[in-house]
């Protein structure tokens, strides 16, 4: 994905707004995979329209300590980290609908907070065990940026929590895993699943549920 000018420019102004450093951190390999290459020029060059935004290039392979330390099993990968790793990870390459989705996530973690209601922040403070978000989309979905952003916002306001957003097409085997039919799909800590762009509730209603279940992301 190759940003033109004008889409550059206006990126540049969403990235005047940056409060603090960000790091863009790519999970590729020296074969690349078919979406490898593009993710990685794309975090690159979203790097060249802030001095805010480093961006850092691991090997899948080779990196392995890095692989470890950001919890990565599976590329491309894009995690990004603010003053804090937030468990903020996007999976496969962000393009359509989805390419908004890392701007605006990028915004938030250099601020280390989001515009979330504070009525759902303080629901998501009750929030204190480990909760695992999956959210699959696809770049023609025009709904599932509202259902990614919501999930990444959660990571950002609540430490447990940790988000991944995965495109589907590119990870089939997660997508026959889950059943996945339409998306968005959300999959929480494994065992609880719903689907549809569902309000900031919604989402806290799934979790608890989830929760209630017994089941640990961490021994996963």
């Amino acid at each position: 994905m190759v940003l033109s000018p004008a889409q550059k420019d206006v990126i540049k102004r969403q990235f005047d707004k940056l409060a603090g450093d960000v790091e863009l951190i790519v999970f590729t390999q020296e074969l690349e995979c078919q979406f490898c290459k593009d993710t990685r020029e794309l975090a690159l060059e979203l790097g060249t329209l802030s001095p805010k935004i480093k961006t850092k290039v691991y090997d899948f392979v080779k990196n392995g300590d890095e692989d470890i330390k950001y919890n990565i099993k599976k590329i491309p990968a894009l995690a990004i980290v603010g003053k804090k790793d937030y468990g903020i990870r996007f999976y496969g390459m962000p393009a359509g609908y989805e390419f908004p989705v890392i701007v605006e996530d990028i915004i938030d973690v250099s601020r280390g907070a989001t515009s979330l209601p504070d009525n759902i922040k303080k629901k998501l403070e009750e929030i204190k065990k480990p909760v695992h978000i999956q959210v699959f989309v696809s770049p023609t979905c025009p709904f599932c940026p509202r259902a990614a952003r919501i999930a990444h916002q959660f990571a950002i306001e609540n430490e447990f929590i940790k988000a991944d957003v995965i495109e589907m097409v590119e990870f089939p085997y997660l997508a026959q895993k889950y059943s996945v039919m339409s998306v968005p799909q959300i999959v929480i800590n494994e065992d609880t699943s719903f689907t549809g762009a569902h309000p900031p509730e919604v989402f806290i209603e799934q979790i608890n549920l989830a929760l209630r279940s017994g089941y640990n992301p961490m021994y996963s």
